[in-house]
């Protein structure tokens, strides 16, 4: 195992040396600072419910993809 530092900019990766390696190889990427801004929690299924979901959003007139859609483009 080898370890190099670098930088992640803007969607890649700048390492701080040269690194001769003639086929593709795995790799592993680890963040020192704590970059995330929020915490991404996931639905639990089991407490989840259909009928209270549609109860919340009875008055909601947009578009439910179009909110999705630009929620995530918000976090990049």
């Amino acid at each position: 195992m080898l370890a190099i530092r670098g930088i992640f900019d803007n969607g890649k990766l700048i390492l701080n040396e040269k690194i001769n390696i003639s086929k593709p190889i795995e790799v592993i990427v680890t963040f020192i600072e704590d970059i995330r801004e929020k915490k991404n929690e996931l639905i639990n299924l089991k407490q989840f419910s259909f009928t209270e979901s549609q109860e919340i959003l009875k008055d909601y007139s947009g578009s439910i993809s179009d909110a999705v859609i630009e929620e995530r483009n918000s976090e990049f």
